[in-house]
């Protein structure tokens, strides 16, 4: 991983507003899946705060964009990056004309980083259930095997 601060970056919305600056532990899930993208290099701390960020991707679409990670090319990653980038430029010159309705995509993006956060959590729950269920049915199996054998 490029970065490894006690924190995410958080920075301003341009209007003054503080963005919060949220602990790595709570995005620790978000590094993990992103950590991995053998076809690209680049720094995924600024990657995810640009994504988490993002006012104009709905939960789907960044589910998609960290999902895709692994797969991406150097210039796909790129461009995202850029793309990102440039969204966030477009928006701070919109918070003198539009700064209430930033305001609530901002709460909005906030909301939907965290659905994000949820879904992928119960993801990794369900996968750690299914292989403690698997170890025990190969146990059984094993188990079943050492009593047909000792007959």
């Amino acid at each position: 991983m490029a970065n490894d601060d006690a924190s995410a970056s958080g920075g301003t919305t341009g209007d003054g507003t503080q963005m919060v600056s949220v602990p790595k532990l709570e995005n620790e899930i978000f590094y993990d899946l992103s950590s991995i993208h053998p076809l690209s290099e680049f720094d995924e701390v600024n990657f995810l705060d640009l994504l988490e960020h993002s006012l104009s991707l709905s939960v789907a679409e960044k589910k998609r964009v960290v999902d895709a990670i692994p797969t991406l090319s150097q210039f796909q990653v790129d461009e995202l990056h850029k793309v990102f980038e440039d969204e966030r430029e477009e928006f701070k010159k919109l918070l003198a004309k539009e700064g209430d309705v930033i305001r609530d995509l901002v709460i909005k993006a906030k909301e939907g980083w965290d659905q994000l956060r949820n879904i992928y959590l119960d993801e990794q729950r369900e996968y750690e259930k299914q292989n403690a269920d698997a170890e025990k049915m190969n146990e059984l199996q094993h188990l079943l095997d050492e009593a047909d054998d000792s007959k």
